[in-house]
């Protein structure tokens, strides 16, 4: 996204209304309908109540934890829960728990909110004449065209968003108001609605009615798209998102006020079963256009989740939560990116979820579980960040922890009934839950294994196989990657593979260390010439969202030191020389597997064990790092982690006098 479009203004806001407000502002098409299908028996006290508590959980979850307060977790313009863990790290280890535990149920939310956004809007075709015998919810042309739809989204990410996504501000503008027209309009029939902004009525309904407590399950899904506010903060700046959000938020409550003043306008008997007053709002000729818009608008809401979930997995592969994966760039807008393997699990997902329940109203009623737990994690790193990063009074931030930890800790019980509904979704959270925490782990258990070296012991030894000819030479150029984050040490592994067995010989060796930054695209290098013209080390300093293509950006390096003079990439071989043939460089990766002499207790033998088997699954190192394959050797060391010592073997002399005859 431009810079400019993060400063405050028209066409930043515009975009920002199409980017971070599609899940949370289709929330009308079915959150009402919902409360009032779970609150039994349609009276007064619930109509006002249910639109009392959207109101204060609107106010309360959306505008104050998250537009004043998260948003102000600014991570050099960047935001979402990886972010957020990147400036609170550092203040405690076990916080990558709640990060692993709150971006894995947010994925989760990405194969149900695409079918019950698009669901719902199908559905309301059903009240136009022409249809209603075609378009029943649940049968299968719905879901036809439901499946139809999503297919043709997910299909259209490789090619980017760049075209679709500038129509996206104006759709969802006009969405807004067509929102908040559709609900002023029945206001000013009802004007006595506005009662339900009184805490008061949201309170009774929570105490006196008999499922009381549990419709709290229900209201929650009116604030599902919140998150979206902070993990998109990148792509529209904090200003515009909080400006749109009060266009928006006015938008919403008018719609929700006139389909509650809708309702209590109707005859005190009547059966509200099937009925979606979203669309009974509806003036009868504008049914079909309004169906068009809503159709449109949960689109791009799909659309941003899926943009969100391409970002959140990026991000986790930058900071080691995620095993590598192939990353494309479809477009030249920053930012912008396309993950096949993710694109295509969300959406055999989400086709699996759409034929599992079938209707909208199955969907709600198992939606909003895993977006509680997202946000009871993005509050413990959120106190963190405010106590440690912004150093707020202990006080303050242990009022404001304690009123959201109880606030969304109410909607998590509420919502914990639903589990029993939503076992499907349990095996996908679980599996995403459970990969990023393994690979963290086993990167931790890895890293306890580094042995390094003094790189200034090895020099003599470097200059000795370097210069001797009776080695056939291995490269002109041998490049290795380290993890030393001192530029004096070096792995002890790397001078095994150049010493030890068939040692290689090369005239110039290059160690290449990634930093990786918590700020989100720098691009920044430094060198220092250990031995000159023998030992080099590049030192890289990349942002989390900035995918290192080693190969690449080490071209770009020995092409600027070229034009310094400081190193000469002459072919060393005459016959070659006379021609101005570059040198040749190689590439040496170095991939560990699990040995068999190990002997682990039970938990890190099932993590390591869990870890390379979903290696076996990732990207190759060489193609993580962008390296080409005929530049590069692959070398195969073991992972020993507990030697095997015990061993009771018993030497047995042999019988002498057998071999006498």
């Amino acid at each position: 996204m431009n810079s400019h479009l993060k400063k405050l203004s028209f066409a930043g806001m515009l975009v920002t209304l199409g980017i971070i407000f599609g899940d949370i502002g289709t929330s009308p098409l079915y959150v009402f309908q919902t409360l009032l299908v779970e609150g039994g028996k349609v009276d007064t006290a619930l109509v006002l109540g249910s639109i009392s508590c959207i109101f204060w959980t609107l106010t309360l979850q959306t505008t104050f934890k998250y537009i004043f307060i998260t948003l102000q977790a600014d991570n050099k313009g960047e935001g979402g829960i990886f972010s957020l863990y990147a400036l609170v790290r550092r203040y405690g280890k076990w916080l990558a728990i709640p990060a692993i535990v709150g971006a894995g149920t947010l994925l989760a939310d990405g194969i149900i909110t695409p079918p019950i956004s698009v669901t719902s809007a199908i559905e309301g075709l059903n009240l136009v004449p022409a249809f209603s015998h075609a378009i029943i919810p649940g049968n299968n042309l719905v879901l036809l065209i439901v499946i139809g739809i999503m297919v043709v989204l997910f299909f259209i990410q490789q090619f980017g968003t760049k075209v679709v996504g500038s129509a996206f501000g104006p759709v969802m503008l006009i969405w807004f108001v067509m929102l908040g027209v559709l609900g002023f309009a029945q206001i000013v029939q009802y004007p006595q609605i506005f009662k339900a902004l009184n805490p008061y009525y949201g309170i009774r309904l929570l105490v006196d009615h008999p499922s009381g407590f549990w419709l709290l399950g229900a209201v929650f899904l009116c604030t599902t798209g919140a998150e979206a506010l902070y993990s998109d903060l990148g792509h529209c700046g904090r200003k515009n998102i909080q400006v749109s959000w009060m266009f928006v938020k006015t938008a919403l409550m008018l719609n929700y006020l006139g389909q509650g003043a809708w309702v209590l306008m109707q005859a005190p008997d009547k059966n509200f079963t099937g009925v979606n007053p979203f669309f009974e709002i509806v003036p009868h000729f504008f049914l079909i256009p309004s169906i068009a818009i809503a159709t449109l608008a949960t689109i791009i809401a799909s659309q941003a989740l899926i943009s969100g979930s391409f970002t959140l997995i990026s991000e986790a592969v930058s900071m080691n939560f995620w095993p590598r994966i192939t990353i494309k760039y479809p477009s030249n807008i920053r930012g912008q990116i396309y993950i096949p393997s993710i694109n295509w699990i969300l959406c055999i997902g989400c086709i699996l979820v759409s034929l599992y329940f079938r209707t909208s109203a199955a969907m709600t009623a198992a939606y909003g579980f895993s977006i509680t737990i997202a946000m009871l994690s993005t509050t413990i790193l959120m106190s963190y960040f405010m106590r440690y990063v912004k150093h707020w009074p202990l006080w303050v931030v242990v009022i404001i922890l304690a009123v959201f930890l109880t606030v969304e800790g109410c909607f998590f019980v509420a919502n914990a009934v639903k589990i029993l509904k939503r076992l499907f979704f349990l095996v996908f959270e679980f599996g995403l839950i459970f990969t990023m925490y393994i690979w963290f782990r086993a990167r931790k258990i890895n890293n306890r294994f580094l042995h390094f070296i003094d790189l200034k012991d090895q020099i003599p030894m470097l200059n000795a196989i370097s210069n001797d000819q009776s080695i056939p030479k291995y490269a002109t150029h041998l490049i290795y990657l380290t993890k030393a984050n001192n530029a004096k040490q070096i792995e002890q592994k790397i001078m095994y593979s150049i010493m030890s067995r068939s040692p290689k010989r090369a005239d110039t060796y290059w160690f290449v260390h990634i930093e990786r930054t918590d700020e989100p695209f720098t691009m920044e290098y430094n060198i220092t010439h250990i031995e000159e013209s023998k030992i080099i080390r590049v030192e890289f300093r990349l942002g989390f969202r900035i995918q290192p293509k080693v190969n690449v950006l080490f071209r770009k390096v020995v092409e600027d030191m070229v034009a310094r003079n400081e190193v000469d990439i002459s072919s060393r071989y005459e016959s070659l020389r006379q021609y101005k043939i570059a040198a040749d460089f190689r590439f040496i990766i170095m991939e560990k597997f699990l040995s068999y002499n190990n002997l682990f207790n039970v938990t890190e033998g099932f993590i390591l064990r869990s870890y390379f088997a979903i290696k076996k699954l990732a990207q190759s190192e060489a193609k993580a790092f962008g390296l080409d394959t005929s530049e590069t050797r692959i070398e195969k060391i073991p992972l020993v982690v507990k030697p095997v010592t015990n061993i009771a073997l018993k030497r047995v002399e042999p019988n002498l006098a057998e071999f006498a005859h």
